[in-house]
């Protein structure tokens, strides 16, 4: 018989390329990943492990292997939830990730709100951009995330997931008060082209929707400074450092000496949170999707 834990070793190793990688996701040591993986060859009787440089690849024999791991943790994991279905009940452990402004935006009331109507749920939740609470969610890391894209730049999501909506999070653009545009009623992205924008950090999602879409207008961005909070960007923006884009969601409270004006054409971030297919009837996954969605609903 093969170990599940073995299997679920080999797994997170063709999962994240490296011994390390994989016991970081399992929270276990690198010693405890190749213990696992050694016993796991002495059982098949085959090499699925070869040395690669300071690392170690997948032979013919372990990316086999691996392929087949994948498929029986998926089982594994979808006759668990169909267990905890026909149980009904809102236990175990939920693992759940979001966008920082989202988890301050969202997470306090829904998390509160799980915790209160279903005490037996273990909560665990982080902070992650959009595009690390997705690959979390695919791995197995995590349960759900909460992601996002915007109207004119969709975010890809994997074969195997689920989403659901949440909300639609208006967006302007933030301004030092004394900005020679801070007295209009709205706004063009084009009228900032002299501008220096305060932005979100190299290859994170929103900051290359925000060089998308200005050079789709004909503008080349100027780019001052970068920040992954928007409180941040906030700040900087109140010291007259620049301009930057303000988002509803988790943007409050604005500091004095920053005015927020719409722009012509309206901008809109998607919001909503995904999870995996093969849990999806169960009821701790239903009753953090509800959660969310409540919350997000009082938001207006």
């Amino acid at each position: 018989m093969l170990s599940l834990e073995r299997l679920r070793t080999l797994d997170a190793l063709a999962r994240h390329g490296s011994v390390s990688a994989a016991a970081d996701a399992l929270h276990v040591t690198t010693s405890a990943v190749s213990q696992q993986l050694g016993k796991l060859e002495r059982e098949v009787g085959q090499q699925l492990l070869a040395k690669n440089g300071r690392g170690v690849r997948l032979t013919d024999a372990g990316r086999l292997l691996s392929e087949h791991a994948a498929r029986i943790l998926s089982q594994v994991e979808l006759a668990e939830s169909d267990l905890e279905a026909h149980r009904g009940q809102v236990v175990g452990e939920l693992r759940l990730s979001a966008f920082p402004t989202a988890a301050r935006g969202l997470f306090p009331a829904a998390l509160g709100a799980l915790r209160a109507g279903h005490p037996g749920l273990r909560v665990r939740s982080s902070e992650l951009e959009p595009e690390q609470g997705i690959a979390g969610v695919v791995r197995g890391d995590l349960d759900l995330a909460v992601v996002l894209d915007w109207y004119n730049k969709p975010m890809p999501v994997p074969d195997g997931l689920v989403k659901a909506p949440l909300l639609d999070d208006p967006a302007e653009v933030a301004m030092p008060v004394g900005h020679r545009l801070a007295g209009r009623d709205e706004v063009d992205l084009t009228e900032f082209a002299e501008d220096e924008w305060i932005t979100w950090g190299e290859g994170e999602f929103c900051h290359e929707w925000l060089m998308f879409t200005l050079r789709s207008k004909g503008v080349e961005p100027i780019v001052g400074h970068r920040a992954g909070e928007t409180h941040t960007q906030l700040g900087l923006v109140a010291s007259g450092l620049g301009v930057c884009i303000a988002p509803l969601l988790g943007r409050h409270p604005v500091p004095d000496g920053v005015v927020l004006v719409p722009l012509t054409q309206r901008v809109r971030r998607h919001v909503y949170v995904v999870w995996r297919a093969d849990a999806d009837r169960r009821p701790s996954i239903r009753a953090a999707v509800d959660a969310l969605r409540t919350a997000a609903r009082k938001l207006g």
